[in-house]
């Protein structure tokens, strides 16, 4: 009998919560927008488009079926309707980070500290920029680490062309810059170099970085599957979800080298303290700059790698363009000049285009609808939703770009983006959240592009390769499916 009441009191729960969904579904306010039947109900479809890498495309796929305003989940509204996405992205326009990026919140034990990145609160973000502002800039992050930049991407070029001409497949170029922009990053955030490019093989650090990555996506997509993996006697599971621990405590380096420490080289929270007054200072705690510094090295590795190696591919895939970008480089000085790169032609085209088809970041950005609500297409979004614009899909709409899915190397020379280009155009971000590392990005493609096309002229992709290898595989950042990218000088 005890049994029976239980089993009937779980069937009418099971109906009660399955009427209320319904309910709230049909009367929700975004109910009347247009997208797939269950996104009225559920958001596990999208949760399985995030764990299996595949977010931007099924999203890309809903805009081009249903247009530029998407109902994706019960509570959030994809927008790719370019008077949306501007007014979104419009510095001083209310929208603010939503809860999507807590999952990049730290979940270290006791640490209540938040990186630059996932901050949600306008003001505190503000805070924390213009203290990161300075040391940032382009002159600073040019005069400060220009050379060391240099040296490792000449060091890195060098291992490439040896083992393009050694090994039967040639050199793993991602490998490579993978390397190269961790210890770029790694010394500017710890003042001290990892010293992978000269071993040639990745940290136990830096694979927790991975893991790390990994387990932000799976708290987004499978939040439940997460908590899971700490009590899972897996050695990958204990990895994953121990990953955040590993990188905060590292972070020690990063808090250590702050002053200069020990004779080591000031790392760029030791410059922001320098640069800053009395009172500025007590804005930055320990476990603030252990954070910070796990979040550079996430943020600042992969990002870089991915868009170097996918300018290679898709220049080599092109011998036109890669003839006409060897001819320009091989006019400029001996000695590499940072100046005289911001200003190469070819070389910059090709850097915007592979930004535009291959960004690092291309997926969706979710924001909070602010108080008084939004108006896109005729549609009204109330506050209390989430909208989302993803520059995967505002990169390639044609009423925007011409010939939007070919990679043109030189359809920036010469001409400039029209306005309407300007505001689709977002491969760091957009407003006042556009990343805080664009100039040392750029700095380092540049420097990592110019060098690569120098010395190892007349390169070749591998007869191994082939476009399956390089499908982009989307878990908030880009990577090539395949984890590699073969070239030959053979």
């Amino acid at each position: 009998m005890a049994s029976f009441q239980v089993f009937g009191a779980l069937v009418l729960a099971l109906f009660v919560y399955l009427v209320k969904t319904i309910w709230n579904s049909y009367s929700s306010p975004i109910s009347k927008l247009p997208g797939p039947w269950y996104s009225r109900f559920t958001k596990i479809v999208l949760g399985y488009h995030i764990v299996t890498g595949r977010r931007m495309y099924y999203i890309d796929d809903l805009h081009r079926k249903y247009g530029g305003v998407v109902r994706i989940t019960p509570r959030e509204v994809a927008i790719a309707d370019m008077t949306g996405v501007t007014q979104i992205h419009k510095i001083g326009s209310g929208f603010t980070k939503s809860s999507f990026y807590d999952m990049f919140n730290p979940t270290v034990t006791g640490s209540q500290s938040l990186g630059l990145f996932a901050m949600r609160d306008p003001h505190g973000h503000g805070v924390r920029r213009k203290f990161f502002a300075r040391p940032f800039s382009n002159s600073s992050i040019k005069q400060q680490w220009g050379a060391q930049v240099v040296r490792k991407a000449e060091l890195a070029v060098t291992r490439m062309k040896e083992e393009a001409i050694r090994a039967q497949n040639g050199a793993d170029i991602f490998k490579w810059w993978t390397l190269m922009a961790t210890d770029v990053i790694a010394h500017i955030s710890f003042g001290e170099s990892f010293h992978v490019i000269e071993t040639g093989t990745a940290t136990p650090y830096i694979k927790a970085i991975q893991m790390a990555t990994f387990g932000a996506v799976l708290r987004s997509g499978a939040p439940l599957v997460h908590k899971v993996l700490r009590y899972m006697p897996i050695k990958r599971a204990q990895e994953i979800s121990k990953a955040d621990e590993v990188i905060f405590e590292h972070g020690s380096i990063a808090l250590k080298h702050m002053r200069g420490d020990d004779g080591n080289t000031m790392n760029v929270f030791g410059q922001m303290i320098e640069a800053s007054d009395n009172s500025e200072k007590s804005l930055l705690t320990g476990d603030d700059v252990r954070e910070e510094a796990k979040n550079f090295i996430v943020a600042g590795s992969d990002t870089t790698a991915v868009t170097l190696t996918y300018l290679i591919w898709a220049v080599l895939k092109n011998p036109e363009v890669q003839h006409k970008l060897e001819e320009e480089l091989a006019k400029l000085g001996d000695e590499l000049d940072l100046t005289e790169l911001e200003t190469a032609p070819i070389l910059n085209s090709i850097i915007l285009e592979t930004l535009r088809l291959y960004s690092a970041a291309p997926g969706s950005l979710p924001r909070d609808v602010p108080s008084q609500g939004m108006v896109v297409s005729g549609y009204h979004i109330p506050a209390g939703f989430e909208v989302s614009t993803q520059a995967y899909t505002t990169h390639r709409d044609p009423s925007v770009w011409p010939n939007p899915l070919h990679f043109d190397g030189l359809r920036f020379l010469n001409t400039p983006m029209t306005v309407q280009q300007k505001a689709a155009y977002m491969p760091f971000g957009g407003g006042s959240r556009v990343c805080i590392g664009i100039h040392l990005a750029w700095m380092e493609i540049r420097i990592g592009a110019a060098l690569f096309f120098r010395h190892c002229r007349g390169a070749r992709l591998s007869d191994c390769m082939n476009d399956d290898i390089m499908e982009m595989d989307n878990r908030f950042l880009v990577a090539p499916k395949g984890k590699c990218c073969y070239v030959t000088l053979r």
